[in-house]
């Protein structure tokens, strides 16, 4: 009869977001946790040891192959871990699986949706679309939502595409003005001229 061996000194990561930097022709990662990395970007999270998992440099974090002491030292210019995790930290690409992807897309994908249903209406009834049919027609011309850019300049690209299928124009703004008696006139002159 085998039996399993399962090896007592190996530390399994779990909830591990790795953060991968390439720098003198070699790649670097870090185990991190996920929420972590965000937080210490943004510099709400200040304390290290709450968004490393382990002080180790490695070459590939899936593998557990931990870089050379040499390899750190001519790159980083120093061998002190917690320094060179800083650093590749603040300058090394999050990895982010395919789920967490295709989420952040969903989710700009509605945001861009919700953005131009409140932006534009129908030329003809002057009525305002819903975001399901601002989103049915965006899946109509087969626009894809691009990660790097933010929501608000794919909108205004989604008007210029979204106006081939639907009947589509910007809603024009009310404005409220408000001033004393005595300047009222003049502004009434102003704004009948526009």
């Amino acid at each position: 009869m085998s039996k399993i061996f399962t090896p007592t000194n190996q530390i399994r990561l779990t909830n591990v977001a790795v953060v991968r930097m390439k720098k003198g022709g070699k790649r670097f990662e870090i185990a991190c946790y996920k929420n972590k990395v965000i937080s210490w970007r943004n510099g709400i999270e200040k304390d290290i040891d709450e968004v490393l998992q382990t002080h180790s440099v490695f070459t590939n974090v899936s593998k557990g192959q931990v870089a050379k002491k040499e390899d750190l030292q001519t790159v980083f210019d120093t061998d002190n871990l917690t320094d060179i995790c800083k650093r590749i930290l603040e300058k090394g690409e999050l990895q982010i699986s395919d789920k967490e992807r295709s989420a952040q897309l969903d989710a700009s994908f509605k945001d861009i949706a919700t953005i131009v249903a409140d932006k534009c209406v129908n030329p003809e009834t002057k009525r305002p679309y819903s975001v399901t049919m601002i989103e049915k027609a965006m899946k109509d011309v087969h626009y894809s939502v691009k990660p790097n850019r933010n929501s608000k300049q794919q909108a205004l690209e989604v008007i210029r595409l979204i106006k081939t299928v639907l009947p589509l124009e910007r809603a024009m703004m009310r404005l409220k003005v408000e001033s004393s008696s005595k300047d009222a006139k003049k502004l009434k002159e102003k704004f009948i001229a526009l």
